[in-house]
């Protein structure tokens, strides 16, 4: 392990928009990282707070961080102009408000050299003001264990989700060779930006490392985070076409095989949001009958895929009970969710105390 620490230079990109309040937790994380051999490039994005003093003090205490100041472009504008001044053999992004463990790069790093892979992914904790969320069982007791992926099998976990491996679009929650995603950028102006910026990554890639351990604390739920600003209006502007690139890029870098359980898995996804904008009510019910409009404007397509073997039975019922009557399917959802659970959990309790 000696042998492979401390080579080659790891570059670890911050966007920073008036991130005051949480600015120097994020980077005393990474300064500490028990891989020392990093450059950390501060990404100063036309903050008006006290965010750009804080990275020009920073970078006067460590010679490891540059700081960039530019004009607010947003963050993958700010992420794109720290790679452009980034020298490193690995990249890695951190978000100003997330914070990570120690260790993280030091795993990551070890982990794509000792297997010669391109990519290493982690998983993380889910933090919030009071809590601490991990977004796989058992993240603090689990032994440390390093899985070798092919980039079929990253693909089939990234796109249908797996019971053990957690495996998500975020750019944060891996370290990137930087001969994978050399000419890669992110687009400016829009939100949901890492969907497109993994999947072209995952695409490309020969092997990957999974770390089954959190690594990354990623605050979810800030009042002004732009996550949590407009909900319908990015899910159409952004996240809907950005997973409709994701099924066309898989379509055309992968095969027809991969990119059909990706639309399988787009049309499920379409499913969810739609019972979630009925839950909400008001002015997300626009957004429902909008959804309606955009799983069946996809009929052809989805009559075609569920009738393979890639779909399961419990789905077709789904989609054949909303294609008939959207209301109906929002119904049978909420009979199943508010009944029919809560009398299999009591049921279940029951047995347990018997």
């Amino acid at each position: 392990m000696s042998d492979l620490l401390n080579n080659e230079l790891i570059s670890i990109i911050v966007p920073v928009y008036n991130m005051e309040k949480y600015l120097s937790r994020c980077v005393d994380s990474i300064i500490s990282q028990t891989y020392d051999k990093i450059e950390i490039i501060l990404v100063d994005d036309g903050s008006t707070d006290n965010s750009s003093s804080m990275c020009d003090h920073y970078a006067r205490k460590d010679e490891r961080i540059k700081v960039v100041h530019k004009l607010n472009g947003g963050l993958s504008d700010a992420r794109n102009a720290g790679f452009a001044v980034a020298t490193g053999s690995y990249i890695g992004y951190v978000d100003s408000d997330d914070w990570i463990e120690p260790d993280m790069y030091e795993k990551m790093y070890y982990a794509c050299v000792e297997n010669d892979a391109e990519l290493a992914v982690c998983r993380y904790f889910c933090e919030t003001d009071d809590s601490k969320v991990c977004n796989s069982n058992d993240c603090e007791d689990s032994a440390y264990d390093t899985v070798l992926l092919s980039r079929d099998s990253l693909l089939r976990i990234y796109i249908g989700g797996h019971d053990r491996y957690i495996i998500y679009n975020s750019a944060w929650s891996k370290l990137y060779r930087r001969d994978l995603i050399e000419d890669m950028v992110f687009p400016k102006g829009r939100n949901s930006e890492d969907i497109m910026y993994t999947t072209r990554a995952f695409c490309r890639l020969n092997k990957a490392v999974y770390i089954d351990k959190a690594l990354y604390h990623y605050v979810l739920d800030r009042k002004d985070s732009i996550m949590n600003v407009a909900r319908g209006e990015r899910m159409f502007d952004d996240e809907i076409p950005f997973w409709r690139e994701h099924i066309a890029c898989i379509r055309d870098m992968v095969s027809e095989e991969m990119a059909d359980l990706a639309a399988y898995h787009f049309w499920r996804r379409l499913l969810f949001y739609y019972i979630d904008m009925k839950k909400a009510g008001g002015e997300n019910e626009k957004y429902a009958r909008k959804l309606i409009d955009e799983i069946k404007s996809d009929k052809t397509e989805i009559d075609r895929i569920y009738k393979s073997g890639v779909v399961s039975g419990g789905d077709k019922a789904r989609m054949k009970l909303f294609m008939l009557s959207p209301m109906l399917y929002a119904k049978t959802v909420s009979v199943y969710d508010n009944v029919v659970i809560p009398v299999r959990r009591r049921i279940k309790e029951d047995q347990v105390a018997f």
